[in-house]
């Protein structure tokens, strides 16, 4: 079972201030759960969020660069 995780605890493993998992919450990018008037993350919410927030980064071409003229 995942482990449920208060806004804080979001937070500090995401490295921001509370702001930013209450918003993710109130405009419902996240998955939560409500417990009472308590709510509580998914670790793997989290994760999940991470994952697709993650941008790769480009291949280069192996050619050069086009320089402007």
């Amino acid at each position: 079972m995942d482990r449920l995780l208060t806004v804080d605890q979001v937070a500090e493993l995401l490295g921001t201030t509370v702001r930013f998992p209450r918003r993710l919450i109130e405009e419902r990018r996240i998955e939560y759960v409500k417990v009472g008037r308590h709510v509580r993350i998914r670790e793997s919410a989290v994760r999940a969020l991470i994952e697709s927030s993650t941008v790769q980064p480009r291949r280069r071409g192996g050619g050069l660069r086009k320089v402007a003229a």
